[in-house]
């Protein structure tokens, strides 16, 4: 094996070759639409164990060390208590998890495609819903289906090398067991 003596060439070889690594996670367990006490569809709160699985699930991710520098959420309440407790556990300001309607369940993957290929961030995670985030990882790694089925504060890690067009590799997915067990 040869070693590159020109400094650029070494950069190039151990430089990441994504753009953004995106975070994808599925909210928490949340109260049953089917309850009789439970609220509307965008209202619909964790629940106490979907709480505290979630928060054993974010301490995963701390000790994954990520470091996203954007926050993004569904609007519906279920998606940003997950966001605002992963944010606890990374301590990162609840302040800087930002809502935008191309993670609520019925948007279209290439709605948030155009969201993020305008973010100059490197590292985003993003809080949403089942089976829109299965949904958006199936078309940025342009497969014909769906090619995971996130469970409730699962998670999922793409580095994706294009935005134009979308075009990412699938480098990991979490269960929220696997999660909570990595969080001790």
């Amino acid at each position: 094996m040869t070693v590159p003596k020109d400094q650029s060439k070494i950069e190039e070889a151990v430089s990441p070759s994504y753009k953004m690594r995106l975070y994808l996670m599925r909210h928490g367990i949340a109260i049953d639409r089917e309850d009789p006490d439970s609220p509307e569809e965008a209202q619909r709160f964790l629940t106490e164990k979907g709480i505290e699985r979630t928060r054993s699930a974010a301490y995963g991710l701390a000790q994954l060390e990520i470091q996203p520098t954007a926050l993004l959420s569904s609007p519906y309440l279920r998606a940003m208590q997950t966001g605002e407790i992963v944010c606890e556990a990374l301590d990162i300001d609840t302040k800087q998890l930002r809502t935008t309607d191309s993670l609520k369940p019925s948007s279209e993957p290439a709605r948030l495609a155009g969201e993020l290929a305008r973010m100059p961030e490197e590292e985003v995670i993003c809080f949403g819903h089942a089976p829109q985030l299965d949904d958006f990882i199936a078309h940025a790694v342009r497969a014909n289906a769906a090619i995971t089925a996130l469970k409730k504060a699962g998670a999922a890690c793409l580095e994706v090398e294009s935005f134009s067009p979308l075009k990412a590799k699938l480098a990991w997915v979490l269960t929220s067991k696997i999660l909570r067990s990595l969080g001790g």
